[in-house]
């Protein structure tokens, strides 16, 4: 028997990155998947999945020979969340397991952020967050057991300059998961973070990305990054991590396995956290001169 046989995973920004992983990795194990992405795209600078990115997720957890449902939704809107989740229960009659991991980012100082950017970058990665799990609990309630897992950061525990936004979402991620550990936990209800170093993804692979490794606006390319990625971790021969690192976690935190665990924060960073510190300026300067 695998890990997650007959369970359902409703999954947020399900539609490429870490969300798919997540998704394909729950299905190999079993499980069917309620996947939701496709936001607008507000006033976000990096490109947000499309329903052609969503589509994929649903033909690659089909070749899996799972269950899925595609979701197009926005965790900015509570009704598209109550909505996924009332289809859900109408397709699957069940959610055990809900992962929390739609997510945005920006760069810029933090007084130069647009507060348009702010309010987005806040409204995804916190507020639709808590929207995500808002709409399953009476059915966790209900039945007595779930497991709820937050995507945050390890900005949730350090600052990084230049996206203060998102330090800010992340750190009152880690802030709601243990309240709503605490609530829940009387309902049999457990709620974990996952807290991913630097992942491959296109929320990072993009201009801004690649300049804030570089330095400057305008600066930056792919090797940037790549170099950037390299100074990053404490473990040898680890850059950026692939988007299937951090779903080994999600699937533990899934998994009956964890059945004792509620209220932690399961850090996936190559041991960066272990590092005394970075000084970023200086990883800027190394990946300017390589690049």
């Amino acid at each position: 028997m695998s890990r997650m046989d007959g369970k359902v995973a409703f999954i947020t920004g399900a539609g490429r990155g870490q969300g798919r992983a997540h998704a394909l990795r729950l299905a190999e194990e079993g499980a069917h998947i309620i996947a939701l992405d496709c936001p607008s795209q507000g006033a976000i600078p990096h490109p947000l999945a499309t329903e052609d990115d969503l589509n994929e997720t649903v033909k690659l957890v089909e070749k899996l020979d799972r269950r899925i449902l595609g979701l197009v939704g926005d965790v900015r809107n509570q009704a598209d969340l109550d909505s996924a989740v009332e289809s859900g229960l109408a397709e699957f009659g069940r959610i055990d397991v809900v992962v929390a991991n739609a997510g945005a980012w920006s760069t810029g100082p933090f007084w130069e952020i647009p507060e348009e950017q702010w309010k987005d970058v806040v409204d995804i990665d916190l507020l639709g967050v808590m929207r995500t799990l808002k709409a399953v609990t009476p059915h966790m309630i209900e039945r007595g057991t779930g497991s709820m897992i937050v995507i945050a950061s390890v900005n949730g525990r350090e600052a990084g300059a230049n996206y203060a936004h998102y330090v800010s979402a992340k750190h009152g991620v880690l802030g709601l998961m243990k309240a709503v550990a605490l609530e829940l936990g009387p309902h049999g209800i457990r709620c974990n973070a996952v807290l991913p170093g630097v992942v491959r993804t296109p929320i990072l692979d993009w201009q801004g990305g690649w300049d804030l490794m570089a330095g400057g606006p305008g600066l930056g390319t792919r090797e940037s990054m790549e170099s950037g990625g390299k100074a990053y971790a404490l473990l040898k021969d680890v850059g950026m991590l692939p988007p299937e690192a951090t779903s080994e976690g999600v699937l533990w935190l899934a998994s009956d396995e964890s059945r004792y665990v509620s209220g932690q924060e399961l850090v996936i960073d190559g041991g960066h956290m272990l590092l005394p510190g970075l000084n970023m300026a200086n990883i800027a300067a190394a990946a300017a001169e390589q690049s």
